[in-house]
């Protein structure tokens, strides 16, 4: 009697888990992940309702007359300038104060005052209302060119610092390796 109990619990159990793990790969094999409970499309638009920045200080009323892609970008600048401040949150927290870089003080200056200046004049020429569409058409293409033309700048900018500073921690490890090697034989 109790080996028949013992093997009822045994597949039952065995049922379960493999019940479980069945249920789990097909979750899997469509793209779902199971237990999230809200699913995100990374392609849906986004919505300046739950769009939030964890560095820039941005009006989201001046946002609204950008494109997708445009506010996609800023959110990848967004995500940058957040790592480049963790960088430095670090640095801080290991009591070095570094040298700031002439590139570092113009990003941050486009960052802080440009960037929110350029997108204020950009909500307030798209908002403007003017009787002549096909010369208003023309001056709408360039002023959103224009506006491009400084996000691309932005991030290039950033691509460029992020990457100098990881080549600098590179190099710094490098170092210590050929030092410790030296010190090896």
């Amino acid at each position: 009697m109790s080996i028949l109990i013992g093997i009822g619990i045994v597949t039952t159990v065995t049922t379960f888990y493999l019940g479980r793990k069945g249920w789990h790969a097909l979750h899997k094999a469509v793209g779902i992940t199971p237990g999230v409970l809200i699913y995100q499309d990374d392609y849906a638009p986004l919505s300046l309702v739950t769009l939030s920045w964890e560095q820039l200080n941005l009006n989201k009323k001046h946002l609204k007359s950008l494109s997708d892609q445009q506010l996609r970008q800023l959110k990848r600048i967004d995500n940058k300038v957040s790592s480049y401040q963790a960088y430095q949150a670090a640095l801080q927290a290991q009591h070095k104060t570094p040298a700031i870089t002439e590139a570092q003080f113009v990003l941050n200056k486009m960052l802080q005052t440009r960037l929110p200046d350029m997108l204020a004049s950009h909500h307030h020429f798209i908002s403007f209302n003017t009787n002549d569409n096909g010369a208003r058409h023309e001056k709408k293409l360039e002023a959103d060119a224009l506006l491009q033309k400084m996000l691309d700048n932005i991030e290039q900018r950033l691509d460029e610092l992020l990457a100098q500073i990881e080549g600098q921690h590179l190099q710094d490890l490098r170092v210590m390796d050929r030092y410790i090697d030296s010190h090896d034989q």
